[in-house]
C-alpha cells in the first residue's frame, strides 16, 4: 500500500518514517536524536505529542498538492514510561470519521515494544 505523506519541513527536520498499514492505519518511527532528550535522560514529552500529533493527522488523505486534509482541534498526551532507546514508533489508528470532526487514537512504543504514552485527537476537515 502506497503511504503518502503531507510535504512538511517539520516531519523533515524530526526525520520521520512513515509505513502505511491500511486507510486508517498509519505508523510514525522516529530515530531519537540527542535534542530530543530531557534533563533526566528520557525523550522530551513535547515530542512524544509532536511525534502522536504527526502520526494522527497523516492517517488521512491528503489533497492534490500533498497538503492536510485536517487540522488539530484537541490532542490529550498521557506519559505511561520514561522513552528511551534508538528510536519510539507512534501507530495511529481512525476511531471515527465525521462530516465535521474525526477521532483518532494514537499509542507510542520505544523500540523495544513497550507502550510509552498514549493520545488520542480530534481533527476537524478542512
Amino acid at each position: 500500500m502506497e503511504t503518502k505523506i503531507i510535504e512538511n519541513a517539520f516531519d523533515e527536520l524530526l526525520k520521520c518514517q512513515y509505513e502505511r498499514i491500511s486507510e486508517s492505519n498509519l505508523k510514525v518511527t522516529l530515530p531519537i536524536q540527542p535534542l530530543f532528550i530531557n534533563s533526566v535522560g528520557v525523550v522530551h514529552g513535547g515530542i512524544i505529542s509532536s511525534l502522536a500529533d504527526i502520526a494522527m493527522g497523516n492517517t488521512f488523505p491528503i489533497d492534490e498538492h500533498n497538503r492536510q486534509t485536517v487540522v488539530t482541534v484537541d490532542l490529550k498526551t498521557s506519559f505511561l514510561k520514561p522513552a528511551k532507546g534508538k528510536y519510539i514508533v507512534a501507530d495511529a489508528h481512525v476511531v471515527k470519521m465525521g462530516r465535521t470532526l474525526n477521532h483518532i487514537d494514537c499509542f507510542i512504543y520505544d523500540d523495544n515494544h513497550n507502550l510509552v504514552a498514549k493520545s488520542n485527537g480530534i481533527f476537524a476537515n478542512i
